[in-house]
């Protein structure tokens, strides 16, 4: 039996959860069975070989490690865009506040040649560092830098609602207690932000290892050094391995869902800890 959360005089539960449900089951679920249904046919033995081909796992590590760390760096410099966006009054505000959207409103395939335009060996920024032969573009550095375009709002949206409402009167008293500005970060904001970090670090890193658009025209896709795993399931398309790419779209999906439910939980504690606390 379904319960409501919270008492309410508004009718049509019943409907509205059928619809959910019926939504959800069309949109998300039935691909996955479909997914599920055409590795099946595999087998066990099959399955588990080609997920751990060499160039599957290299391709794995690569994904999982760079959408890792342009996670983290998006946590560190879009927090303080949400600090700058909420905290001061500046002209151009407004201009800032939307370039935040941008790659929500752009094709990830126009994101990702512009950055390759920019990053090649002959473009504006790229032609920068090739006397020091340091290349960007077609190099893992390039996916790591087409990973943090896209994924930026997330953490921004994520934590500029939690900012707005925190108030600056709790920093004013600690400053007023002789607190120094690292110990009122450490005490006072950072505690309320933790949630909404991890929120974002959650949606950023499914995002990025994900992303197909707009890294596919700057990662260079050479297996063992570029590729990372969408890439590889395109290549398995293109030699008509339906099978296979399958096998590695679920093993992605596997992998996925497990470092979401993670996160999930890790969310989970500390709200609760939060909770017991107060």
């Amino acid at each position: 039996m379904l319960f409501l959360k919270t008492p309410t005089v508004l009718p049509g539960f019943k409907f509205s959860l059928a619809v959910s449900a019926f939504w959800l089951s069309i949109l998300v679920l039935l691909p996955f069975v479909m997914l599920v249904l055409s590795v099946g046919n595999m087998g066990v033995g099959e399955f588990f070989r080609t997920i751990t081909e060499a160039q599957v796992l290299a391709a794995l590590w690569l994904s999982l490690k760079v959408s890792f760390w342009a996670a983290a760096t998006n946590l560190v410099f879009g927090t303080l865009i949400a600090w700058v966006i909420v905290r001061y009054d500046f002209p151009g505000k407004s201009l800032i506040n939307a370039v935040v959207d941008l790659p929500f409103a752009l094709p990830t395939a126009v994101t990702g040649i512009t950055l390759a335009t920019l990053y090649a060996p002959n473009g504006w920024i790229g032609q920068l560092f090739t006397p020091y032969n340091i290349k960007i573009a077609f190099t893992p550095i390039g996916i790591f830098i087409a990973l943090i375009v896209v994924s930026l709002p997330f953490v921004v949206r994520t934590v500029q609602p939690v900012l707005e409402e925190l108030q600056p009167e709790l920093e004013e008293a600690a400053t007023t207690m002789g607190a120094s500005r690292l110990t009122i970060v450490r005490r006072v904001v950072l505690p309320e932000l933790v949630p909404a970090l991890i929120t974002s670090f959650g949606m950023m890193f499914a995002r990025a290892t994900g992303e197909y658009g707009s890294v596919v025209f700057i990662a260079g896709n050479i297996p063992m050094v570029s590729q990372i795993l969408p890439l590889v399931i395109t290549a398995k398309l293109d030699l008509f391995d339906v099978q296979g790419a399958s096998a590695v779209a679920l093993f992605m999906l596997l992998i996925s869902f497990i470092i979401l439910s993670a996160l999930n939980f890790a969310q989970w504690a500390v709200s609760r800890r939060m909770g017991a606390k107060i």
